[in-house]
């Protein structure tokens, strides 16, 4: 968060510099400058753009803990049992004796190094390989938060946040993905949008 605040901070204040000393300046200075001009607004829209989704990610992380997964199944080609199209991680589902929940990376400014990494059968190992393990906080019926770590280090990194279209409203409820009273509460503190009466749940 404080990255991203002193980027925007960067971005904004290189902007108005410029913009400032092409403004005594002959025009073609203004041109030089141009490319600067078009990036940064870009940079500065991705780095506005992160603050909600970090809000949501720290609620997120003050209401579930940070489980380390192995050998997650993972791919680019639509998943049967997600609700969206694109590349997609499966994670454990909470609910007992249920099937593993899909996740879908949604398109998104911050997702590229994701996707370049899940990649297809041609993508290098190596690559595929700094998803392990994978970090996950929240629950994948509903939301959560997925990040790595590096080899020799502890600490999760590459933090993104994921959700089922359902958990904001934006779809309807996936039928078999159950989940009980509290699980719906706790989801709920975690930012989710979700009734009790939704269709394929229960209390």
């Amino acid at each position: 968060m404080v990255m991203n605040a002193v980027g925007l901070v960067g971005w904004v204040g290189g902007w108005l510099a410029l913009l400032g000393v092409s403004t005594y300046q002959p025009d073609w200075v203004a041109l030089v400058f141009m490319p600067y001009f078009l990036y940064g607004f870009y940079r500065a829209t991705v780095q506005l753009r992160y603050f909600p989704t970090a809000f949501r990610m720290r609620r997120i992380l003050r209401t579930y803990p940070w489980q380390i997964l192995t050998d997650v199944p993972r791919g680019v080609g639509s998943h049967p049992g997600a609700q969206d199209d694109g590349p997609w991680v499966e994670l454990p589902n909470p609910a007992d004796g249920a099937g593993p929940v899909p996740l879908v990376f949604i398109s998104h400014l911050r997702s590229h190094w994701w996707l370049r990494h899940i990649g297809g059968p041609r993508t290098a190992p190596e690559l595929k390989a700094r998803l392990e393990p994978l970090w996950f906080a929240g629950d994948p019926r509903f939301l959560g938060v997925v990040a790595v770590s590096r080899r020799a280090g502890n600490a999760p990194r590459r933090l993104h946040f994921l959700y089922q279209p359902q958990a904001l409203g934006k779809a309807s409820p996936k039928q078999g993905w159950s989940a009980g009273s509290a699980e719906l509460e706790r989801a709920r503190m975690a930012g989710a949008r979700i009734s009790d009466t939704a269709s394929g749940m229960r209390r």
